[in-house]
């Protein structure tokens, strides 16, 4: 990797970590360039703006996650006989459980930061749109196959309750260690494992075929 890819590299991180905690507003470009240790021309430079920075670092990882997210879904739908809801939605979060689990403290920054624009009113929705909107649609359409019998509206309304349940785990507020008085933690990626598919499989099986019947 050449010098300008690494100082690239080098902003891109220290974008992330500040964006993570206090969102696009918060941070200023000299406020990266400090962490980043360069001088403040240079994300000018390379990004243009700090709506440019902030961009490049949403790309950075989600063609990453997407890649993987696509393939997970590809290699479940071809190796299983019978797809299950459950199976779809464990298709679809391992490879990010994964990165959060072993990807070191840059890929916990990112999906904080994606916890972040996930809810921010003002455009998180369009940032969202433009980096997930294919593979999402990949999910509902195997959840499609699944569930025959669902409407589409259910089936969006159910993957908005999933990305919600998803968000609130990597925001890793630390907010369930507290109530639950230390029993529980909010980084424990193998707790999350083990029961958000199951949990939220439940709920998208039983709601699609409860709104399928009060259509009947």
């Amino acid at each position: 990797m050449d010098d300008s890819a690494d100082r690239r590299d080098l902003i891109l991180d220290a974008a992330e970590s500040l964006f993570c905690v206090h969102g696009f507003h918060g941070v200023t470009v000299r406020q990266v360039a400090t962490e980043a240790g360069v001088d403040p021309a240079l994300l000018n430079y390379y990004f243009t703006s700090k709506r440019g920075l902030f961009d490049a670092v949403l790309l950075r990882r989600a063609e990453v996650v997407n890649t993987q997210r696509a393939r997970s879904m590809d290699r479940y739908e071809s190796s299983t006989a019978e797809m299950t809801v459950e199976g779809c939605l464990q298709a679809f979060f391992e490879p990010v459980l994964t990165l959060w689990e072993s990807g070191g403290d840059g890929w916990r920054n990112y999906l904080r930061l994606i916890a972040l624009v996930n809810s921010t009113p003002s455009w998180g929705g369009q940032a969202m749109t433009q980096y997930f909107d294919p593979v999402i649609h990949k999910l509902i359409g195997l959840l499609r196959e699944v569930l025959p019998e669902a409407h589409a509206e259910d089936l969006f309304w159910c993957y908005h309750f999933v990305s919600g349940a998803l968000s609130l785990s990597f925001a890793d507020t630390g907010r369930i260690d507290n109530l639950s008085g230390g029993l529980c933690r909010s980084n424990d990626v193998a707790a999350v494992r083990k029961r958000l598919a199951y949990f939220l499989a439940a709920g998208t099986t039983q709601l699609c075929q409860r709104m399928a019947k009060t259509r009947d």
